[in-house]
């Protein structure tokens, strides 16, 4: 009777256990299991979304990438 008194316990602490992490990291639990389900999605395409954050806000005075590295190149200084 003790053995199964003992398995009984153990069950229930790890089930409490498992509740008591899915409250507290709910937050981190929701973004990982959705990036999970995005990346195993075979419509998505993560071109399509990070297009739009790539783009310059006003391209007339955005510079070319080449011209943005050597410029930012050049102010490093050494001591």
């Amino acid at each position: 009777m003790g053995a199964i008194t003992s398995a009984v316990i153990a069950v229930v602490g790890v089930i409490l256990g498992w509740i008591t992490i899915e409250i507290a990291c709910k937050p981190c639990l929701e973004k990982g299991r959705q990036a999970i389900d995005r990346n195993l999605d075979p419509d998505y395409d993560p071109d399509e979304q990070d297009a739009a954050i790539r783009a310059p806000l006003n391209p007339a005075t955005a510079e070319p990438p080449s011209a943005a590295a050597a410029a930012s190149s050049a102010t490093v200084k050494s001591v």
